[in-house]
């Protein structure tokens, strides 16, 4: 069947974050000044197959939808596409859904197909590139926890959501001279248990790239109190693992969905309390960080997003996915953003001035300095950075090399695009 109008088809998948619909509406704008009709699939890949549901989008139905938060189009993370089981395991899709997929595609005419998600649902894009379908990559997740873009839309946000709790705890666990835990989410990955822990003024911040004891946790609180200040505020990321290497789970699932994580908050509270007899107290942000409008630079990034994708698809860059290079919105293929999370650095910068700030992360590591930079990790960055001068025939002493914190020009770039 011929058809003779250009089409772009648009799904959102996976968990919602504050920031899907502006995507949903930069694309669409975009799309129409190029002459490109946009339908929007329901319930992301579900919307796809038998029964397949979609709704035509257009400048009417998208307008003002910038500020609002969730998605227009709705979305699921489990059903007939899940893609993943735990971290990086891949399940591979039934090829009989392929071939509806590919049916929907032909039926409908899409020139190209811009999906929305995270490393799940694009794990999901890639196995359509794969099978041949034109389809390009959007990265969205409040965890930042894909790889090749410096930051995702939705993380911002959720960081915005941690801080302004972390703000009002501060208040009451003052007044009460009281141990506050805060448990936010993340996954395996602490970018926001880092930043919301730093921009709230946290005193401890447990997340899973770090090691950690219990130990170390209560000597930060008593340290605190000889200190005069009875209070404590303390951060975990949902996915830190316990001094023993163990999750804690809120549940374990039987079917293709990955294992929910929760509950570690209360157990470093129980254990404080136990250990020292501090009073503490703890609360649990759950899907609080997920809802609600976007934050500014959120509204922007998603937009930039949108916008781009829909370039990808007129220049027919299929299995390539947008991303965020600050300063610049480029694109990778989706399977190098899929192929491995992307994780908070040790040694980053941000970590190195938390610890500066006298910010307690929990370990006993072998540090350096008042940045708290691990040794051997100097060590490997000046033997680096040696070997590079000698192959351009450049004789620079040792003592004359600082190591260049590898996070510091996107970190940079996040903090000049926060106070757009």
């Amino acid at each position: 069947m011929a058809h003779a109008t250009k089409r772009i088809g648009i799904l959102t998948s996976g968990g919602d974050c504050p920031g899907l619909n502006a995507v949903i509406r930069g694309a669409v704008k975009t799309a129409e000044r190029h002459g490109y009709d946009v339908v929007g699939f329901i319930k992301g890949y579900e919307g796809l197959v038998d029964p397949v549901t979609y709704i035509p989008l257009n400048g009417k139905n998208t307008a003002g939808i910038l500020t609002q938060g969730g998605t227009i189009l709705g979305s699921t993370n489990k059903g007939r596409f899940a893609a993943t089981v735990g971290v990086q395991h891949r399940l591979e899709l039934d090829p009989v859904l392929m071939a509806g997929v590919q049916a929907t595609y032909e039926q409908l005419g899409l020139n190209g197909l811009i999906c929305v998600g995270g490393d799940g649902s694009l794990a999901v894009a890639q196995q359509f590139h794969e099978y041949g379908l034109p389809v390009v990559g959007v990265p969205k997740t409040i965890d930042n926890d894909l790889s090749a873009t410096a930051f995702t839309f939705g993380f911002d946000s959720a960081v915005a959501c941690a801080t302004d709790a972390l703000d009002r705890l501060h208040t009451t666990a003052a007044s009460h001279e009281r141990v506050l835990v805060l448990e936010v989410m993340g996954r395996h990955a602490g970018w926001i248990g880092l930043y919301s822990g730093i921009a709230g003024g946290g005193d401890v911040i447990l997340i899973p790239e770090i090691p950690w004891t219990f130990e170390n946790v209560c000597s930060k609180i008593l340290e605190r109190d000889q200190q005069g200040k009875k209070f404590t505020l303390v951060v975990v990321a949902e996915g830190a693992e316990l001094p023993d290497g163990e999750l804690v789970t809120a549940e374990r699932r039987q079917d293709n969905r990955q294992t929910r994580l929760g509950g570690i908050g209360n157990v470093v509270a129980y254990e404080i309390e136990k250990r020292i007899g501090r009073e503490t107290r703890v609360c649990v942000l759950g899907h609080l960080q997920r809802g609600g409008g976007p934050t500014t630079f959120d509204r922007v990034l998603a937009t930039q997003f949108g916008s781009h994708a829909v370039r990808l698809v007129i220049e027919g860059k299929f299995g390539e996915m947008v991303c965020y290079q600050p300063p610049s919105i480029m694109s990778v293929p989706i399977l190098a953003a899929v192929n491995k999370l992307s994780r908070v650095d040790a040694n980053s910068s941000a970590v190195q001035a938390a610890r500066a700030l006298g910010i307690s992360f929990g370990d006993t590591a072998d540090l350096a300095g008042p940045f708290g930079i691990n040794k051997p990790a100097v060590a490997e960055v000046e033997e680096a950075v040696i070997e590079t001068l000698a192959s351009l025939g450049t004789d620079v002493p040792l003592a004359a090399v600082e190591p260049m914190p590898v996070e510091w020009e996107a970190a940079a770039a996040y903090a000049d695009a926060a106070m757009w």
